[in-house]
């Protein structure tokens, strides 16, 4: 019956439209591909380690990029196909419907095409930043017309494909046929909107390349999770996919400030250049990331709230920060989870937009894993979500980790029903790992279950305090979790010869007016912990940030290599020249020495002593000393991310002299 009522239509219709969209669409999929693989021959002197094997893992990983591009550009096609209806002029629509696939289709195409020769310029995909690149430019059309004739080869190509779209277009079936009953006519509209709803669900889950909860809309450093070279992911991502995707993001423009380089670089650099004075000390070093674990969780940080009866909900957290190295004022350089891995692990802050939500989150970065890789480190990063999860594979891969282990290593058990594994088993998985891995080695890892929708293990219902958020009780299960991961460590020989690195991707729920301010809303722990050494206790009043983790650890190794890093070593800078730095709602954010100050871009709007004025509450604004070398330190900081971003300027070797 539903056979029949789908190849009937009313007044004179037979129709196909889920057939025929599917057909037209694996049509551009095809070509899609053969544009990859042409881009691909045509520029294989820039990919001169190119494997068989790699090229089709690169094939494999492009595969969602290219679905989610054809939906987003064949979402009129689509609704035109699916919409139930029943009118006259069906041909006529029908032939619409075709000119609108075939034209949009063959921009995309063009775009593909044109990214095959342009791509030599850039290193990398085009995106919607290419519009106001050129937007002053008068002599554009000039330029694509001499491009026409001097890669003719590619324009060919081009053409093929744009008439193979033509020619190859498939049309629904259209057929004379007489008026069907009513009964007939409800069961095809019930069909046919069944249909629209599925097809519209389904096209929704392509365009963010995924469909579980813990899947993010794709972006273009999710290419990095198949590329092992930065130029690698102009494979993996098409052009459409790539404009598409930076519609409407804030582009980096270079603000200006300074007119010489030598000038701003005097000012502030992110070249490290280290001269330690011992040898090199191999330690292991593993970086511990909480999920969601602000400040105000830790009993103590916060003896003083609550009239001095505050107690936390960290024990456990709280007797290793007695034990090592840690700090009053320490902070995130971001707000969400993408922004931690950047910021802990390469050294490089949020601004304006997470930077692996950016378009050049394909640059080539650095990291501490890629670092340490010269002293002979094993690296492993560790994430108990499904593989694809926050995009921390694609980053990992980036910054030069070894192996990743998610969901996919573990297997699929001990799930929190939402999220992913609970700490408690994969810490216990990460010890056991570590204690295969050949020394030293670097790893992190990426705790889960402190995070929305704030679950804990049955078997742990009221176990923890409840206290007066969600979170609390999940912050809570975290933290014994952690105390059991250090208690299974300390059974293994390696575990008195490692440099433990603690901290939090951001804050979550707060409780108290402290942690809502503009500066005690970045406020994390930071903890430096040396089981067997002497030299990491106290706290410190210092101000540091997860920028400055990277460079601390290498300092504290005494790594004596040139590297790259936005951040700053605690070891060895002068405590008056220590800076924190963050992008808080369009508002640039620098502390340093007790103040502290926000920089909208143009001017700056506040000085706060955030040390005597914890709210926020006097505005030094002008009545300050200090505030003139601040405001200059800040936009060489700014001017220098903005700078190296745009020019893919993230590693040492690629710095201009």
């Amino acid at each position: 019956m539903v056979k029949k009522i789908l190849h009937t239509g009313y007044n004179r219709i037979k129709i196909e439209p889920a057939g025929v969209f599917l057909c037209n669409f694996v049509l551009m999929l095809f070509i899609y591909y053969l544009c990859r693989i042409f881009f691909f021959l045509a520029n294989n002197s820039y990919f001169p380690d190119m494997t068989f094997g790699h090229f089709v893992t690169l094939l494999k990983g492009a595969f969602q990029f290219d679905i989610s591009a054809l939906a987003y550009t064949n979402s009129l096609y689509l609704f035109m196909q699916i919409i139930p209806f029943r009118f006259r002029y069906y041909k006529v629509y029908q032939n619409v419907a075709k000119w609108i696939f075939v034209v949009i289709n063959s921009i995309a195409v063009i775009a593909n095409c044109i990214d095959i020769v342009y791509f030599r310029f850039t290193n990398r995909r085009t995106t919607n930043t290419v519009f106001s690149e050129f937007q002053n430019e008068t002599n554009i059309t000039q330029i694509f017309i001499h491009g026409i004739f001097e890669y003719w080869y590619v324009s060919l190509f081009a053409v093929v494909l744009v008439f193979a779209i033509y020619k190859l277009y498939r049309f629904p079936k259209i057929v004379e046929r007489q008026k069907f009953s009513l009964k007939s006519r409800i069961a095809f509209y019930l069909v046919h909107t069944l249909l629209m709803c599925a097809f519209i669900y389904v096209t929704v889950i392509g365009m963010r390349g995924g469909a579980g909860v813990a899947t993010r809309p794709i972006t273009l450093s999710n290419a990095n999770k198949y590329a092992v070279k930065g130029d690698e992911t102009a494979i993996v991502l098409n052009t459409p996919f790539c404009i598409i995707r930076t519609i409407d993001k804030k582009v980096f423009v270079n603000p200006q400030y300074f007119d010489n380089e030598d000038e701003m670089t005097a000012i502030y650099s992110p070249l490290h250049y280290p001269h330690p004075k011992e040898e090199f000390k191999p330690l292991n070093v593993v970086i511990i990331i909480l999920e969601s674990f602000g400040k105000e969780y830790s009993g103590f940080f916060n003896k003083h709230l609550d009239n001095g009866t505050y107690k936390g909900y960290t024990p456990f957290l709280d007797s290793l920060c007695a034990e090592g190295l840690t700090f009053t004022y320490s902070y995130s350089n971001g707000r969400k989870s993408i922004d931690a891995m950047p910021s802990i692990l390469s050294s490089i802050p949020m601004f304006i937009e997470p930077f692996i939500l950016t378009p050049y989150s394909t640059n080539d970065i650095s990291g501490i894993a890629h670092i340490l890789k010269t002293k002979g480190y094993y690296s492993a990063f560790f994430h108990g979500a499904p593989n694809g999860s926050m995009g921390f594979q694609a980053y990992a891969n980036s910054a030069g980790f070894d192996e990743y282990f998610g969901l996919d290593e573990y297997g699929n058990r001990d799930l929190d029903g939402m999220w992913a594994v609970w700490d408690e088993e994969f810490l216990q998985f990460y010890a056991n790992k570590m204690d295969e891995f050949k020394q030293p080695f670097v790893t992190s890892v990426f705790t889960a279950s402190s995070h929305h929708p704030f679950r804990i293990p049955q078997r742990y219902e009221g176990r923890f305090p409840e206290g007066t958020q969600p979170i609390h009780k999940c912050v809570g299960y975290s933290d014994y979790a952690l105390r059991l991961f250090f208690t299974k460590m300390s059974q293994y020989e390696w575990y008195g010869n490692t440099l433990f690195v603690i901290t939090a991707d951001h804050i979550n729920q707060t409780s108290h007016d402290e942690y809502h301010t503009d500066i005690n809303s970045y406020a994390v722990p930071i903890l430096f912990y040396h089981p067997t050494g002497n030299d990491l206790k106290g706290l410190d009043t210092m101000p540091v940030q997860q920028i400055d983790i990277m460079p601390s650890i290498l300092g504290y190794l005494n790594y004596d290599k040139p590297y790259f890093a936005y951040g700053q070593d605690i070891f060895n800078v002068d405590r008056h020249d220590k800076f924190v730095v963050n992008y808080n709602n369009r508002l640039y954010q620098f502390m340093q020495n007790d103040y502290f100050l926000q920089f909208d871009s143009y001017e700056t709007k506040s000085v706060f002593n955030y040390k005597s004025d914890v709210f926020l509450k006097n505005n030094l604004l002008g009545t300050i000393p200090e505030q003139h070398s601040m405001e200059t330190k800040l936009k060489a900081i700014i001017q220098q991310y903005i700078v190296r971003m745009v020019e893919n300027r993230l590693l040492e070797l690629r710095t201009k002299s």
